[in-house]
């Protein structure tokens, strides 16, 4: 690959395309964690016990890969979870009022 023109380096081109897509990648994921969470607060709205646990291991999941490949800190990712859990805990304590 030929040099461009005035001091712009091959390796930083290339460095910038790296950036780019892995920023593309790491939008995506957190945009899947941000829409799972909202679909577990609509659950606790509604007071849907059963769904909110099912949900609950995925956002687990979804948090502890992002963790491992370096999107999200891994105590990030550790105290999103707590926070998570103990707001589904909530609602299995709380009587519903209606």
């Amino acid at each position: 690959m030929a040099k461009l023109k005035t001091g712009r380096h091959t390796s930083a081109i290339k460095a910038l395309r790296q950036s780019e897509k892995s920023a593309a990648k790491n939008r995506g994921v957190k945009a899947k964690i941000k829409l799972a969470v909202k679909e577990l607060d609509s659950f606790i709205t509604k007071q849907d016990i059963e769904a909110a646990q099912k949900v609950l291991p995925k956002i687990y999941s979804l948090l502890d890969k992002a963790s491992k490949k370096g999107v999200i800190h891994a105590k990030s990712a550790s105290r999103k979870k707590s926070r998570l859990s103990i707001r589904a805990k909530k609602v299995v304590t709380k009587p519903s009022v209606k």
